[in-house]
């Protein structure tokens, strides 16, 4: 997710309640005829952006080739179409993004099941598969809620409740159909120059994706719930996860220089069972299909206010341009130590490098 907007949430919710702070004192004053103050709008911020990047090394788990050296590519470059909405209101803030992934030809949709290759092992050319990938969080603060500002101390700016979703489906031969569901707590902490850093210590559970390989059918009759998945769906267990992301202006820059901000976020979800959904096929060693602990992450963006920098303040992050380092180790929970014939050659255990993504990418976000 895009830590950009959150930070604009920190800065509105300071702004809010100090306005309200602001009222209260008003009306308690001896005034005579004081008008009565406008009603807040439900929304006291709303914010909507689209944005375009381009991944040059993206991976997608199980797609790799063989180059003509012999050496393994596991990478594919992907362009990325976001659209992005935060708003403000009176109890807490909500986040939703939506994205679409647009794979090269290393990364094939379906019919193919490999790169060159369809189903049936013959020679096909498929297009690059596309990913609709979307994610919602909401934070309800306890400031907010309980009419209080016990929960702001020294750093400690508040203390929310947390809740989300996230969902995707892919037109690849897998087909996944994630859905999961995250709740737990939010720790937002100030830091210089109106920044932030939030901590959230989530359960996670994704209790619904799909996995074509494992289909009952597909490779013979199979037992249902033991070597194969009935329908191809998949149910893990709940687990752990911890999400954290920051925001933060380059505030010592000299004044007429002040269009740079840094962010950044990670997540670690915990291992959620067999990646199978069949406990039967784990395995052990080199060849285990046991998940195991997932981080995804972006440890530092560096955004350019272009639209401050070339018509004010006024117009401050209208048009940003942006290059980001994005890192993910064990890919949706898949081992990339282990995972037979998705990280690893099931023959020799040679990795993929498709259950780890490791790129430099870019992008421009446009506020509408």
């Amino acid at each position: 997710m895009s830590v950009r907007f959150k930070a604009m949430a920190a800065a509105a919710l300071s702004f809010a309640v100090l306005a309200i702070g602001g009222q209260a004192q008003a009306a308690d004053l001896p005034v005579k005829a004081a008008k009565k103050a406008a009603d807040l709008p439900f929304f006291l911020v709303i914010d909507n952006r689209v944005s375009f990047s381009w991944m040059p090394k993206g991976t997608d788990p199980g797609m790799w080739s063989v180059r003509p050296d012999g050496s393994i590519n596991g990478t594919t470059a992907k362009q990325v179409y976001s659209f992005t909405h935060f708003d403000l209101w009176a109890y807490g803030t909500n986040f939703f993004t939506i994205s679409m992934f647009k794979s090269g030809h290393n990364d094939p949709a379906s019919p193919c099941v490999a790169p060159g290759v369809n189903i049936n092992g013959t020679a096909s050319d498929c297009a690059g598969a596309t990913e609709i990938y979307g994610l919602f969080r909401s934070a309800f603060g306890w400031n907010e809620l309980f009419n209080t500002k016990a929960f702001t101390m020294g750093p400690l700016h508040n203390i929310s409740f947390e809740v989300g979703m996230d969902a995707n489906t892919e037109n690849n031969f897998l087909a996944p159909a994630k859905r999961d569901v995250v709740a737990g707590l939010q720790f937002a902490f100030d830091l210089p120059y109106k920044g932030y850093i939030n901590v959230a210590p989530l359960m996670y559970w994704e209790f619904s994706n799909h996995n074509a390989f494992t289909q009952c059918g597909l490779f013979g009759p199979g037992i249902p719930g033991t070597t194969c998945n009935s329908d191809g769906n998949v149910s893990y267990r709940p687990t752990w996860a911890v999400e954290i992301n920051y925001y933060m202006d380059l505030g010592f820059l000299p004044e007429n220089f002040q269009f740079f901000s840094i962010s950044g976020r990670a997540g670690w979800y915990g291992p959620k069972g067999d990646s199978n959904g069949l406990p039967a096929l784990s395995g052990l060693g080199r060849f285990s299909t046991a998940s195991k602990t997932e981080l995804n992450s972006e440890p530092i963006r560096l955004t350019f206010d272009a639209s401050k920098a070339a018509w004010g303040a006024k117009y401050s992050h209208f048009v940003d341009l942006w290059v980001a380092y994005r890192y993910w180790q064990n890919k949706f929970g898949l081992d990339h130590n282990a995972m037979p014939g998705v990280c690893t050659v099931a023959a020799t255990g040679q990795s993929t490098n498709t259950c780890t993504e490791s790129t430099v990418y870019g992008g421009v976000t446009v506020k509408f």
